[in-house]
């Protein structure tokens, strides 16, 4: 009885001490980390790229909702991606969405695609439903999904 007691103790212990690290030395030991990466010149170039771009995939997009469908490899195929930013074309003054599509099973890697903001087909998954998608290849799908716009074929 004594032993498990014991051990019961010990863990609690270190699971509050592991707690306390991950808060505060956790903390520290992250921005000592990045202070060593930003001197190193291709190394932080990577790093603050990839940081940036998991930020933005972190907030909400400009309009709509950020998980969508586009026309991609072909007109007839669609592929899931998710729109990180949403521009203008100063002669058109149409809306251009960058729409981010993650390849299967390995959502880091994937196509940077400009798509005309009118032409994405806005879905309603959330981004946790999107990846799950993604790194299953298809498997955790919804039974149901809007394959092209309102009023479309």
């Amino acid at each position: 009885m004594h032993y498990l007691l014991a051990a019961l103790v010990t863990l609690a212990g270190l699971y509050g001490i592991g707690l306390l690290t991950s808060m505060v030395l956790g903390r520290r030991l992250i921005a000592m980390m990045e202070r060593l990466v930003e001197r190193v010149p291709l190394v932080q170039t990577i790093y603050g790229a990839t940081k940036r771009f998991l930020n933005s995939l972190q907030k909400p997009p400009v309009s709509g909702q950020r998980v969508v469908l586009i026309a991609f490899p072909s007109p007839e195929m669609k592929a899931v991606g998710f729109i990180t930013k949403v521009m203008t074309d100063p002669d058109t003054g149409r809306e251009l969405a960058a729409v981010y599509v993650p390849t299967s099973p390995n959502p880091t890697s994937g196509y940077i695609e400009i798509v005309p903001l009118d032409q994405v087909v806005q879905t309603d998954w959330g981004m946790e439903e999107a990846m799950a998608f993604v790194m299953t290849g298809g498997t955790n799908a919804p039974d149901t999904l809007r394959f092209s716009h309102r009023g479309q074929p």
